[in-house]
């Protein structure tokens, strides 16, 4: 029987041009910070990812830093901005945020999963200067948080903001110029690129003192020998996305939550077209992850980062859903997802109630 793939938030399937983009990277010998005509091959190579990154982020070239992934690029934005700074994180952000600031006071946010803006005036409003870190669409729910208006709050209190944008990059344009954070965090295996590479924009004149330091790479700001070849594969699979082809996998995700009788987790806020969180009250999340893997389809709870454990969703538990948090599975619709996925999947998950009716 064929697998169906419905992981896509924990890491997409790659992209054809991805793939063959790695693939010449390879060949090029050169290191980007030789001087010779090998290093500078590999250079150009590395700038035009480099610009690639910052032209889908409305940023400057030379404001993005390459990192190993949107944890470390998170890392480095917390080290970075925080500094001499009170750090408020989103109560539903990703563990990569949470768990790198586990003192630092939660936002609240509405059952619905967006950001309580009330609380976040309040709460700036209430102390020293703040870097403010919130994801622009959650991992688990799909829920897309308000950083229009936040952005504003920030700036009306003197407050800086960093975005993680993983999940949202290629599925739901954003004007990021207009929402001016300060800095934002990208991946690309969660786009249809390799893992084990991401990309920090940062703004203007921002002071990014390394994490570690090394040869100097990345203007001072990461230190250790660019991936070449997984960068090239990042700058293909981001000029790969059709936010057209994304929007049209909301018809399967819809299809989905309307067939498969249970209750849908922020159902009720502007959401990322490819993502649903289905909670079957009764049925613990782990048990509907393995035994829909034994029925050859792909699921997860929670956020595949945590070390492969499935336990109650904090990001649930957050919007105030109790019991609930513990019986939820995340479907996530890839760029590739086949046009009977929800046929698929839902004559799986029928056998689930059955289960939970005997």
């Amino acid at each position: 029987m064929s697998r169906l793939y419905l992981d896509a938030n924990a890491s997409e399937p790659l992209r054809p041009a991805a793939r063959a983009a790695m693939l010449a990277a390879l060949d090029v010998a050169g290191n980007p910070s030789s001087v010779h005509a090998e290093g500078r091959m590999a250079r150009k190579l590395l700038e035009e990812a480099r610009g690639t990154v910052a032209r889908h982020l409305q940023g400057r070239a030379q404001d993005v830093v390459f990192t190993s992934g949107a944890t470390e690029a998170n890392a480095l934005a917390l080290h970075a901005l925080g500094r001499n700074r009170r750090v408020l994180v989103g109560a539903t952000e990703h563990p990569a945020i949470l768990q790198a600031v586990p003192e630092a006071p939660r936002l609240p946010v509405a059952m619905d999963g967006r950001l309580d803006l009330a609380a976040l005036d309040a709460m700036l409003g209430a102390g020293p200067p703040s870097l403010v870190c919130l994801m622009a669409a959650n991992n688990e729910t799909g829920v897309l948080h308000p950083l229009m208006e936040a952005a504003g709050l920030c700036r009306r209190h003197g407050a800086l903001l960093h975005v993680d944008a993983v999940q949202v990059l290629g599925r739901v344009a954003m004007d990021w110029a207009a929402i001016g954070a300060d800095s934002i965090a990208i991946s690309a295996h969660k786009i249809g690129g390799p893992k084990g590479v991401g990309a920090l924009l940062v703004k203007p004149g921002a002071d990014v003192a390394p994490l570690w330091r090394g040869g100097g790479q990345e203007r001072g700001r990461r230190g250790g020998t660019e991936a070449l070849p997984a960068i090239a594969g990042f700058a293909a699979a981001l000029d790969d996305l059709n936010l057209e082809a994304a929007r049209k996998l909301g018809a399967l995700r819809d299809a989905i939550e309307q067939g498969a009788g249970a209750a849908t987790a922020g159902r009720g806020a502007p959401r990322l077209p490819n993502t649903a969180c289905l909670m079957l009250p009764g049925l613990k999340a782990e048990t509907q992850v393995i035994a829909l893997d034994l029925m050859g389809i792909a699921v997860s709870a929670g956020a595949a980062c945590s070390s492969g454990k499935v336990a109650a969703s904090a990001t649930l538990q957050a919007m105030g859903l109790g019991e609930a948090a513990a019986c939820a599975i995340r479907v996530s619709l890839p760029w590739n997802a086949p046009a009977d996925a929800a046929e698929g999947f839902l004559a799986a998950y029928s056998q689930l109630h059955a289960r939970l009716r005997r």
